[in-house]
């Protein structure tokens, strides 16, 4: 399966913060939206990922005062991307090599939306399953 179509079953939804936003205030972002990662965006440019790690990272490092700094202090800032052509395999390599559970995904240099660990995971199961069950059909009709 393709980037492409699991955006397609997905949808695109993208949720942003700025760079100069609050570390406090990106947590509250995180926590009403229920998402493990917001992308950092520069007007149209993604610029950084923050994700729970990053504000463990903050905390742990200065404590509470990194709460009132700004996201940019703190986020990933480099980004690695998806494709929409890419295989789910290809991402599963690429988030397992770098250790990162949320890839943004460029088509034509603009963000389309954002991969999970968790969608390439299920995306996972679903092809296991699916041939399972034509294995099963294929050995039944034999």
């Amino acid at each position: 399966m393709l980037v492409a179509e699991i955006l397609k079953d997905k949808g695109n939804v993208v949720h942003t913060i700025p760079p100069g936003l609050s570390l406090a205030e990106a947590c509250v972002e995180l926590e009403r939206l229920r998402v493990g990662a917001l992308m950092v965006c520069q007007g149209d440019r993604v610029v950084g990922v923050l994700s729970e790690r990053d504000v463990v990272r903050a905390v742990a490092r200065h404590d509470q005062g990194g709460l009132a700094r700004p996201v940019s202090d703190f986020m990933t800032a480099e980004v690695v991307f998806a494709g929409a052509a890419e295989s789910v395999a290809v991402l599963m390599e690429r988030m397992t090599d770098r250790r990162i559970r949320h890839l943004p995904v460029l088509i034509e240099g603009r963000l389309a939306g954002v991969i999970s660990i968790g969608d390439v995971v299920k995306c996972q199961i679903a092809e296991a399953t699916h041939e399972a069950e034509s294995l099963r059909t294929y050995i039944a009709a034999g």
